[in-house]
């Protein structure tokens, strides 16, 4: 089974930039209540699109850094890398339907469908 991926300032390039697949990257903190909310909606997601989809969580208290970067002033804020680049943001607690609506176009899967 496949589980979101912890990773840091100092992971990122390897984790998500330089990943042959397209990287689902939650920003999200351990006091946010919707993050919590959307949590196991991804777990759900990491394992059913594990071929074609990594899904990692950036910490914004303890990374600040890389949330900066991708200007980051809300969370959970989910951005989808494909090729290195950001192609889709996501702001917001959403049910795994709509979630998938936003992500399916940039992954080419069809798990779960």
């Amino acid at each position: 089974m496949a589980h979101p991926v912890a990773i840091s300032d100092a992971s990122f390039e390897n984790e998500v930039a330089k990943a042959q697949n397209p990287v689902l990257v939650d920003f999200w903190a351990e006091w946010c209540g919707p993050c919590r909310m959307i949590a196991p909606i991804l777990e759900t997601i990491a394992d059913e699109y594990s071929d074609s989809l990594k899904i990692t969580k950036l910490d914004v208290d303890n990374n600040p850094q890389t949330a900066m970067k991708f200007g980051v002033q809300s969370i959970p804020t989910l951005i989808l890398f494909k090729d290195g680049q950001p192609v889709e943001r996501i702001i917001g607690y959403m049910p795994k339907e709509r979630l998938l609506q936003k992500i399916k176009p940039h992954i080419g899967a069809t798990a779960g469908a």
